[in-house]
């Protein structure tokens, strides 16, 4: 029999898959990729006898594949808050899904857990951008504001890790950056001891720092389009430059749109937070997109749909 860890390389997924691994302890083979690299259950080979953990991937962007592992007499256990599709029915098949906008995989399975490793999941709430979640959660373990705002910091810079167009953008191949999470039982330790928090640290703040000088290209009551160059720091700040956009403008809509080397942009949507809602109707309009409420986000736009998407942009948010 074989385990196989599948999860998405943002703070959630990272999270989800440490908690589950500090109570179940196991050598697993790890199967990630950037946070928009999603399309992970087809890298799996598996057989009957094995065990399969999704973690923080949409089943409607893996259903072929996971059909296809069910098929072949794998098990598959499935935690996600992403808009699922149709579920399967299947006596080899265990969903933990739940796509309220105020949930991530983390809370999951921290759900499943009953509690157990809860600060990774407040942890990931805050990389997310899900912090009034984190709070909430975070309540029964009675921590100071700076105990609370380290558990911020963390989630937010692992989260940062995750995006970029190749894994070659990124400071740490998530995988990697998995080990060095792994002998951590705690969190603060996590943040006290390890060189990779310190890096992760010091990239998240030169990248930030680029990104807050620009001005929007487009600015509307209801919202706000970013357009960064095709750089590589660009790409890595995009996803947590729109979270901090998104906390600073609590009212509005936000999309950052990052050119892409060889043409066409990524795009990252965060629905306001007074309401958390439209960026999966908004991103799930063009071939590439998806997410879920709160934010959504585009592989590829073509040049020739910008038109369409800031029309639309601005139609769903008005």
């Amino acid at each position: 029999m074989h385990l196989i860890d599948v999860f998405n390389g943002d703070a959630d997924g990272l999270c989800a898959l440490h908690q589950l691994r500090l109570e179940e302890p196991a050598d697993s083979v790890l199967i990630t990729g950037p946070k928009r690299d999603i399309s992970l259950l087809k890298r799996v080979q598996a057989q009957a006898g094995d065990r399969v953990t999704v973690l923080d991937i949409a089943l409607s962007k893996n259903r072929d594949a996971l059909d296809r592992l069910l098929d072949a007499g794998a098990e598959v256990r499935y935690f996600d808050h992403h808009q699922p599709g149709e579920i399967p029915a299947h006596p080899r098949f265990e969903a933990h899904i739940d796509t309220d906008a105020n949930v991530c995989t983390s809370l999951l399975v921290n759900r499943h857990l009953v509690g157990r490793r809860l600060a990774w999941a407040v942890a990931a709430a805050f990389g997310d951008n899900l912090a009034d979640a984190a709070r909430q959660a975070a309540l029964p373990l009675g921590l100071s504001a700076e105990r609370l705002t380290q558990l911020q910091s963390l989630g937010e810079c692992l989260n940062y890790n995750g995006y970029g167009e190749t894994l070659d953008d990124l400071f740490y191949d998530p995988a990697d950056l998995y080990r060095q999470l792994r002998p951590y039982a705690d969190p603060f330790a996590f943040v006290a001891e390890s060189p990779a928090y310190r890096t992760l640290q010091a990239g998240y703040r030169d990248d930030m720092d680029r990104a807050v000088a620009l001005t929007a290209a487009e600015s509307r009551e209801a919202g706000r389009v970013f357009m960064l160059p095709a750089e590589k720091w660009a790409r890595r700040i995009s996803g947590v430059f729109g979270n901090q956009l998104a906390v600073e403008a609590p009212a509005q809509a936000h999309a950052v749109l990052t050119a892409k080397p060889g043409g066409g942009y990524v795009v990252s949507v965060r629905a306001p937070l007074q309401t958390k809602s439209g960026a999966d109707e908004l991103c799930s309009q063009f071939e590439s997109g998806g997410g879920r409420k709160g934010a959504a986000g585009i592989n590829h736009l073509p040049e020739s749909e910008l038109g369409r998407f800031i029309a639309l942009f601005f139609e769903i948010y008005k």
